[in-house]
């Protein structure tokens, strides 16, 4: 709440201890002072919305809207009514609630400034952006400063980057608001950098790039100076679109001998040498060149510059810069894809990079600076590359009983050597050694990084210590082993050293988000979330990085870690509607108008993000398996959570893939790259899967608001269970899961390859079609429609029907237990001194429990149906007297095998469940083989204590769930 600075009006002070309680969190005092004070004045508004307030925040939504109704219909202008009732309505999420209420008060005091404003800055967070413009125009009637007439301006902008047809866009809005602007130009009224900017966006989108360009030539430019070279690198960007290469070339060049260090110049500078060389340009024979100054066409001069820009560098005293010796490299890769003989003349690739390294080797940009350069190497360098650098790295002598040439002595030599290690490894190097070779490599490396912890001991433990990287590379290469030999005993131990880099280095985000890939590949999530949450991922990141959370939780049977992993990025996605309003609405306040169009862009990508609809409906089918007819019935658990399987709120057509898929460091060589294909392969199967799981929970929901319900009194005809619900959308979405589910098989026989370690992760798909979990799935939802037509006819009238029907439940019933076969199996084993884990059949096995959940719903909806059949059977046998000794429909005695062979696959897997937490329980660390130091023994039994327990939990969780779901199945009655 607001706080007041000054009490004059006596309401303020009746007012102010029920702010206080409100700003302390105190909600029931809140509402007990603003009824004490309502009783004595019952016409004080403000006291009422306040006490809307405290309802909101304790939960009674109703009673707070309907109290808050009582005022807004009363049309307050009283600034405190008004500013409560906007928190209210905003902490509602009904922001178009606050226009309506400023619409009001400035038709009763069309004076007022502030009212004028809050409802321009009311229409900005619903995105009215036509009323926005009249309200801007409005209130720069009533108050003619610039920044209202250009909230205006801006407002149209926005209705025509919002605006459905271009062609209304580029007629109407962009030119009216570039005569808008135009008209303050004239009238000499431009005062600030923020209407030069619009201006400009303006041009820009009306693509007069020319009138643009002369604007940042003009007077007007002179008043671009917040940013650093803002007005030239407006220029650069319309040179570029309008292909005026030798502006481009002047103004690059002529930039790089102020600063030499600036890297996106000479980027430019060699983009436009090269388009005017294709295109023979020569300057004018007399006068300068172009606008910008004197334009270099030949690749001699390119080379003379870039040479001199070295020179110069050279000839410092201080410490030189790093831009002008890279550009030269980059000058040799383009001559070389030219095939122009001159790249010989800038020198020997190899000798330059030596060169470089001996340079900048001591700081940490070497390796990033020279890893792009790599591939100007042939492949018979690449030793001798390592072996020159080497040369250059400051080692002392080696010391007794260590492996190794010798260990730097300080944080510069440290680095050096750490740079060489890295670019060893980006070149193949490592990965070329042998067995043998990889694992004298990993001393080596535990050498190094053991060493230089002495450089780190002063550290705090938000530092990351000198030596981390050669922890990691140790990781890795214990990764390469594992993946080269399949010996699990390497993954276990890329574990135990990475867990000790934790201890030395515990605010290392690459050290956890390895840890994490390692523990999930293992099967076991418990140790994930701790180390998520240590990450402290903020805002985007969720989106970015947060499946690498929400992939596994369910996966690997975690459903209480997978609830929080499913909120941490949903609390995000929901804020950020809230967030952004508030961002755009602070930018028309500051004149920050190009970040608006920015900030809406942010919006709508997040909220299109792939990962936000996986997460929201992993999280809807969540909630059912845990709670649907367990703790509420499916019917209210549904409607709960707004699920209208008619309706499908997915936007596929424009989907966006916003995975962060090389947050983890990688020093692997090109071919071993995360590609372009990959990651298509990879968006293809998360969107099919995404399809399987969204059409199920739709099914699932339609099979809820189709359960049985009394039929009506005093009706005609009526089914004779009373199904209220028409099953067209059911009808509807199961041909569309059988699509989605070829779509699926065609998908996995037609892409095979897996992707990297570090890249994307694969989906649950390939592990639910081999089990045959979702066929399953779908064969209990196909029961319905034939069920329910069943009643309509009758069971005198379906013997066919009940035939059918009979074969359908015994099907349904084999598949479930063909299922149960493929996931019985030891999830760890222990052999030959070995331990060997097998996630897979843990995500198979979670896949079975979800699929009992599926068909114990069906089971479910069955019984109510045929219930009724039952009884009705009954009577019509009575009445017509038929012999004591009656026998039961068809129908109704298959539907009974199948509900007793369902509970026996369920008994079953509770059996599976047990005897592997015993299993697990009674498995020993000391029969693993265990050459190692006590320390590393520590480590190594800190590390198998946290897959046990995470696997008992799993097993523990699956169990717990099977175990309500063959309650509720004997509960059931036919």
């Amino acid at each position: 709440m607001a706080a007041r600075g000054h009490v004059q009006d006596p309401n303020d002070r009746r007012l102010r201890p029920i702010y206080d309680y409100l700003d302390n969190g105190n909600n029931k005092m809140a509402i007990q002072q603003a009824d004490k004070l309502l009783k004595k004045h019952k016409d004080l508004h403000c006291a009422k919305v306040l006490k809307a307030i405290g309802l909101q925040r304790t939960g009674r939504q109703d009673e707070a809207f309907s109290l808050a109704q009582e005022v807004a219909v009363l049309e307050p202008t009283d600034d405190n009514s008004l500013q409560a009732l906007t928190i209210l309505y905003r902490e509602m999420h009904r922001p178009e609630l606050v226009t309506k209420l400023y619409e009001s008060a400035v038709k009763k005091v069309p004076s007022s400034e502030e009212y004028h404003s809050h409802l321009f800055m009311a229409y900005a967070r619903v995105g009215e952006y036509k009323k926005m413009q009249q309200a801007g125009m409005a209130l720069y009637k009533i108050v003619p400063k610039n920044p209202y007439y250009f909230w205006s301006v801006m407002s149209l902008l926005m209705q025509a980057i919002s605006a459905q047809d271009e062609k209304l866009a580029q007629t109407m809005f962009l030119p009216l608001a570039e005569r808008m602007v135009e008209k303050m130009v004239k009238e000499e009224k431009i005062e600030a950098e923020a209407e030069v900017q619009l201006y400009f966006m303006i041009l820009e989108r009306l693509g007069k790039c020319v009138e643009a360009l002369e604007v940042l030539r003009g007077p007007l430019g002179d008043k671009l100076t917040s940013e650093l070279q803002s007005r030239e690198n407006k220029c650069m960007l319309l040179y570029r679109r309008l292909e005026r290469w030798p502006e481009c070339n002047a103004l690059s060049h002529k930039l790089l001998l102020k600063n030499p260090d600036d890297w996106q110049f000479y980027l430019l500078y060699f983009d436009s040498l090269f388009q005017l060389m294709d295109q023979s340009w020569t300057p004018p024979s007399e006068g300068e060149h172009c606008p910008e100054g004197e334009v270099q066409t030949s690749v001699a001069q390119a080379v003379c510059f870039v040479e001199d820009c070295v020179r110069g560098e050279d000839n410092k005293e201080q410490r030189p810069l790093r831009g002008p010796y890279l550009s030269r490299l980059e000058l040799i890769r383009r001559l070389r894809e030219r095939g122009l003989p001159e790249a010989s003349q800038l020198g020997d690739p190899l000798e330059l990079m030596v060169q470089f390294f001996v340079k900048f080797g001591d700081k940490p940009c070497c390796i990033t600076d020279l890893k792009i350069f790599l591939d100007l190497l042939q492949p018979d360098e690449h030793v001798q590359f390592a072996n020159r650098l080497m040369e250059g790295v400051p080692l002392g002598s080696g010391e007794e009983g260590r492996v190794g040439a010798g260990l730097p002595g300080d944080t510069r030599a440290l680095q050096r050597h750490l740079c060489v290690t890295q670019l060893s490894r980006a070149l193949g190097l490592h990965h070329a050694l042998d067995t043998d070779g990889k694992l004298q490599l990993i001393v080596q490396l535990k050498a190094h990084y053991q060493h230089g912890l002495q450089f780190g001991k002063s550290c705090l433990k938000t530092e990351l210590q000198y030596s981390d990287m050669y922890c990691l590379m140790a990781a890795h290469v214990y990764i390469d082993l594992w993946m080269e030999t399949g010996d699990e005993a390497m993954l276990w131990q890329s574990v135990c050293v990475l867990e000790e880099g934790l201890t030395h280095s515990s605010s290392n985000a690459q050290f956890k988000l390895l840890l994490l890939l390692l523990f999930c590949r293992m099967g076991a999530f418990e140790p994930v979330v701790d180390l998520y949450t240590s990450l402290d991922a903020k805002h985007v990141q969720h989106d970015t990085i947060g499946y690498l959370l929400t992939r596994y939780a369910e996966a690997l049977g975690q459903f209480a870690a997978a609830s929080q992993s499913c909120n941490f990025s949903l609390r995000f996605f929901h804020s950020n509607q809230k967030d952004t309003s508030e961002y755009i609405i602070q930018a028309y306040k500051y004149g920050a108008f190009e970040k608006i169009p920015e900030f809406i862009a942010f919006r709508t990508r997040l909220n299109h993000s792939l990962h936000f609809a996986q997460v929201r409906t992993e999280r809807m089918l969540l909630d059912l398996f845990l709670e649907a007819d367990i703790s509420s019935s499916l019917e209210d658990s549904v409607k709960a959570m707004a699920l209208i399987p008619e309706e499908d709120d997915i936007p596929w057509d424009c989907m966006r893939d916003n995975r962060d898929l090389t947050v983890m460091t990688s020093w692997d060589p090109p071919d071993r790259h995360l590609t372009e294909a990959h990651r298509k392969q990879s968006v293809e199967e998360e969107i099919i899967w995404l399809k399987v799981r969204s059409l199920t929970l739709r099914l699932i929901g339609c099979l809820a608001l189709l359960s049985p319900a009394p039929p009506p009194q005093n009706s005609g005809k009526t089914n004779e269970n009373g199904v209220a619900s028409k099953p067209t959308t059911l009808h509807k979405l199961l041909p569309q899961l059988e699509t989605a589910l070829q779509e699926a098989v065609d998908f996995t026989k037609t892409h095979t390859k897996t992707y990297p370690l570090f890249g994307p992760p694969h989906t649950r798909l390939s592990v639910a079609l081999q089990t045959g979990c979702c066929s399953c799935q779908l064969s209990a939802l196909r029961l319905v429609p034939p069920l329910l037509e069943m009643d309509s006819a009758g069971l005198d009238d379906s013997s066919e029907a009940q035939v059918k029907m009979s074969k359908s439940f015994k099907a349904l019933l084999q598949q479930l237990q063909d299922i149960l076969s493929k996931c019985k199996g030891d999830l760890v084993v222990m052999r030959d001194e070995q331990c060997n884990t097998h996630p897979s059949l843990l995500e198979a096995l979670v896949l079975f429990v979800e699929t009992v959940c599926v068909v114990v719903w069906v089971v479910a909806f069955c019984a109510g149906v045929l219930r009724p059949m039952k009884v009705s059977a009954q009577k019509k046998k009575k009445k017509k007297k038929e012999s004591s000794i009656s026998t039961q429909p068809v129908v109704v005695c298959s539907f009974l095998e199948l509900v007793g062979g369902v509970q026996t696959v369920m008994s079953q897997a509770l059996e599976h469940l047990k005897e592997q937490e015993i299993r697990i329980t009674t498995l020993k660390l000391g029969s693993l083989s265990l050459d190692e130091s006590e320390e590393d023994c520590s480590i190594m039994k800190t590390v198998f204590g946290k897959v046990q327990s995470s696997y008992l939990r799993s097993m523990s969780e699956l169990g717990e769930l099977l175990r309500k779901r063959m309650d509720m199945l004997k509960a059931l009655k036919i």
